[in-house]
């Protein structure tokens, strides 16, 4: 498969792809892999783009448990539920 930049590359297979998402889904050793994909320069150009587009999402998912602990916090200090 030609990439953009007109590199060619081989596709993943299934056992690859079940591989990288069973090593993404460890703790802490997860996010520092998924670090290595996204900005690793010999890493696969379509495992790149999931390990960023996943990263993103991670980060949306932080920022909104944050927020909704923050708003929980709030009310139970505001004292509504006394």
């Amino acid at each position: 498969m030609e990439n953009y930049d007109g590199r060619s590359e081989r596709e993943m297979t299934v056992g690859e792809w079940l591989g990288t998402l069973i090593i993404s889904s460890i703790p802490f050793i997860g996010i520092i892999m998924l670090l290595v994909w996204a900005f690793g320069r010999s890493t696969n150009l379509c495992k790149a783009n999931w390990a960023k587009a996943w990263l993103i999402l991670q980060v949306i998912g932080y920022v909104l448990a944050i927020m909704m602990w923050g708003t929980l916090i709030s009310v139970f200090q505001m004292g509504i539920f006394d």
